[in-house]
């Protein structure tokens, strides 16, 4: 894994041993980015990347001009490389790597920041599988949902056969893609497009 574009473009990422993190492709986070870079993001983007892993959308996210993101993941291990990856990318003042339960914090507002703008849902793909209303991941989104400015744009990754809402709350689907086995939906808060 490395990140593919910006300032820190052709850096290899540490990763863990074996694929329990489910690294996205150059290809699908190119494709993504050139979705939000229609919407106007990344740039001065304040990011959160929940299920984060190694950081690779939150770190190509700081690569492409987001001025800070929060890095959120129970694995602590997750959270030891990921911390390697900051370090080495040098967005150590740019970013913060969290060991929490998503689920139950969701994005906090930054205190250096506060609401986000751009928040990237990177699920493990059985939790994501029905994300109807009343599940873990829609009340997530929903959470999320009073979490993040007006207007911000909120991803949300499955398996491409998952089942998920057009809308959480005040989170209005705005745009869906897929690649491969994965589906990556796009959010807005507030009006939809």
């Amino acid at each position: 894994m490395r990140i593919i574009a910006g300032s820190k473009r052709g850096m290899k990422l540490f990763s863990p041993e074996g694929m329990d993190t489910r690294p996205i492709t150059d290809r699908v986070k190119e494709s993504v980015f050139n979705v939000l870079y229609s919407k106007g993001y990344p740039a001065d983007c304040i990011a959160a990347d929940l299920f984060c892993g190694t950081g690779s959308m939150g770190l190509e996210a700081l690569s492409r001009g987001a001025i800070w993101t929060t890095f959120i993941d129970k694995d602590y291990k997750a959270i030891e490389i990921l911390k390697r990856n900051i370090a080495k990318a040098d967005f150590v003042g740019q970013s913060k790597a969290v060991c929490a339960n998503i689920l139950k914090v969701g994005a906090p507002p930054t205190p250096e920041y506060g609401p986000y703008d751009l928040v990237f849902v990177d699920p493990p793909y059985a939790m994501s599988e029905n994300s109807r209303t009343g599940t873990p991941i829609s009340k997530l989104m929903a959470m999320i949902a009073g979490q993040v400015k007006e207007n911000a744009i909120v991803i949300l990754r499955t398996h491409l056969h998952a089942v998920a809402e057009e809308r959480y709350e005040d989170l209005v689907q705005i745009d869906i893609r897929s690649w491969g086995t994965m589906m990556v939906r796009f959010y807005r808060k507030g009006n939809k497009e």
